[in-house]
């Protein structure tokens, strides 16, 4: 893993000559959720694409991908997050997110730059390479299967962003599948929006809240004692509702368990600092 410095320029979009190889050169965007509350998806991510045979760089220069801002009018505000985004990771072959959420913001970032026409083909070309971890892994590097253990049994929450913008629901089960001793059970509803929604839970909190309620209901029907997903902003939200229920549900990034580094306590555990592994 290297970490690299940019500065942002206005020149054309790289294209590797020859595409990406064998070793593809892949910039991870690591959130700001994992990078403030769990640094460990960030080492989950790396350790899964570096076995996935990829050479991995973190652009030190990244910081949102600009969701917030976009989400409430501030496109200008979004426009210049997206201009350092795209500077800090023009030099990769792919870039890779642990968020179908944030992922889905970077390939929306030609709706910034209708009237830019040389700031909108920078962007096309980050939008064409720009992939959700999971689907990443099992989509284009083929990966099939991981070599790991978990022996819990789990159910696992489709995020509204992944499933349907990105079209993300078999593949992590896929993953899932190989992974030895893990017993999945699927929830009722497991479609369902959590309620998060970014702002939507601060605007609306009445109706996040029932909604959130209802999918820790649902949780626990399943008799499940670890709660999976692709979704920071879900997981935090689900893992608050589940701390205050008080019911001793733990809840993982889904990259956690693939890569083996589970042995840290779950979101919002009374020991969890931030899920470093150790």
């Amino acid at each position: 893993m290297q970490w690299c410095d940019e500065r942002m320029s206005e020149p054309s979009p790289r294209v590797p000559a020859d595409g990406p190889g064998d070793r593809p050169r892949v910039g991870l965007f690591v959130t700001c959720l994992a990078d403030i509350y769990r640094p460990n998806v960030g080492l989950a991510a790396v350790a899964l694409l570096e076995k996935a045979g990829c050479v991995v760089e973190v652009p030190a220069s990244q910081t949102c991908c600009g969701q917030p801002s976009y989400n409430n009018g501030d496109l200008a505000g979004a426009a210049r997050t997206a201009r350092q985004t795209i500077a800090a990771f023009e030099d990769c072959d792919y870039v890779v997110v642990p968020s179908g959420s944030c992922a889905g913001m970077l390939m929306d970032y030609p709706k910034l730059f209708e009237d830019q026409p040389r700031w909108r083909e920078r962007a096309e070309a980050m939008a064409a390479k720009t992939h959700e971890l999971i689907s990443f892994l099992t989509d284009i590097r083929g990966l099939d299967a991981v070599t790991t253990r978990f022996s819990r049994r789990v159910t696992y929450h489709d995020s509204c962003h992944g499933l349907r913008a990105l079209g993300i629901k078999e593949q992590p089960r896929r993953l899932l599948a190989s992974v030895e001793g893990l017993e999945l059970v699927e929830m009722a509803d497991a479609e369902i929006c959590c309620g998060f929604g970014g702002t939507f839970c601060v605007k609306y909190p009445e109706i996040s809240g029932r909604m959130v309620a209802d999918k820790a209901s649902d949780i626990s029907a399943t008799g499940a004692r670890v709660v999976l997903g692709g979704d920071l902003g879900c997981l935090l939200n689900i893992a608050g509702r589940l701390g205050r229920e008080g019911n001793g549900i733990s809840v993982y990034h889904v990259a956690e368990v693939l890569a083996g580094m589970a042995d840290v306590p779950g979101l919002g555990d009374p020991t969890d600092s931030g899920g470093r592994a150790r």
